[in-house]
């Protein structure tokens, strides 16, 4: 069995990197334009496979040429393709991606095949999710598959971890069964109507998040770092100094390392210093999966 299984989106990202975003109505010229396969879940699961995870992805693809792709990527990573369903009606999901010269980035979702993953496909993937040790789930599945992944695991014991991206109103029954929760400070700002841009205020967001009964609460902070908030404390985790290229996948490369981490046995502050490494790295590099690093580039940064 898979130690750790992620469940969220695969789509194809098309991206226009541009020295600065528009404003509404505005039209701005880009620099360099790339299609690449993308998407939260693939994004964390390809993160957890270059660290050395053992990681099954389970997701939902159209039955098209990007679909094809994208099962391409995935078994060149050594991701398990067991559990990625395809759709033989909705297409692959897209994404359209604009970043500028400072890595900040607008993003909007066509959600194909993905919108259709539903409790029957969980059903199907039960028991990969029974045996897990660690769920990573997003929030680009529909809300009522995410709350019955979270009854399976419970059910089980898999400690879920959960990238609340998009954020979305989120059901007591779903924050009850997740054990660790990732926002970013614009996500636990929308959670909790907290304004989260210091390390002040990300300790308010995440005693608030804590509140609502999840265990561990890690919030990523960007250019700061990350705030780790568990029943020892508050931890404050420095970032590394990098030039930031481009920021699209570093919330999801955190939050397969971090992950990874766990399952090695690190406490969830040393996964979080990992994982922030490892954040680093991406931001450092244009595009999203291809800036996820390898272990060996990791291991280098000690």
């Amino acid at each position: 069995m898979n130690r750790i299984v992620v469940i969220g989106s695969s789509n194809i990202d098309m991206i226009i990197h541009c020295d600065r975003l528009p404003v509404q109505g505005q039209i701005v010229a880009g620099r360099q334009f790339a299609m690449k396969s993308g998407g939260k879940g693939a994004n964390q699961a390809i993160a957890v496979a270059r660290m050395g995870g053992s990681v099954a992805l389970v997701t939902k693809i159209g039955n098209d040429l990007f679909g094809k792709q994208s099962l391409e990527l995935y078994e060149s990573e050594g991701i398990s393709l067991e559990y990625v369903f395809s759709d033989p009606d909705l297409p692959s999901s897209i994404g359209l991606i604009m970043s500028d010269s400072l890595g900040e980035k607008y993003i909007s979702i066509a959600q194909g095949a993905i919108r259709n993953l539903t409790v029957e496909d969980i059903e199907r993937a039960r028991p990969v999710i029974e045996g897990a040790d660690f769920l990573l789930m997003e929030l680009e599945i529909p809300i009522e598959t995410a709350e019955y992944v979270t009854r399976i695991a419970a059910a089980h014991d898999v400690t879920v971890i959960l990238n609340p991206s998009p954020v979305q109103a989120i059901s007591p029954e779903l924050l009850h069964g997740v054990r660790i929760i990732i926002p970013n400070k614009t996500e636990a700002s929308l959670l909790t109507g907290i304004t989260v841009d210091d390390w002040a205020s990300a300790r308010k967001a995440a005693d608030s998040i804590r509140e609502k009964g999840v265990e561990t609460v890690v919030i990523t902070l960007g250019s700061k770092g990350a705030l780790v908030r568990d029943a020892d404390g508050y931890h404050e985790i420095a970032a590394v100094k990098v030039e930031t290229v481009d920021a699209t996948a570093a919330g999801d490369t955190f939050c397969g390392v971090f992950c990874v981490g766990l399952s090695e046995g690190m406490g969830v502050v040393e996964a979080a210093r990992m994982a922030n490494r490892a954040a680093a790295l991406s931001v450092s590099r244009l595009g999203s999966q291809e800036a996820i690093p390898y272990r060996a580039e990791l291991d280098r940064m000690k």
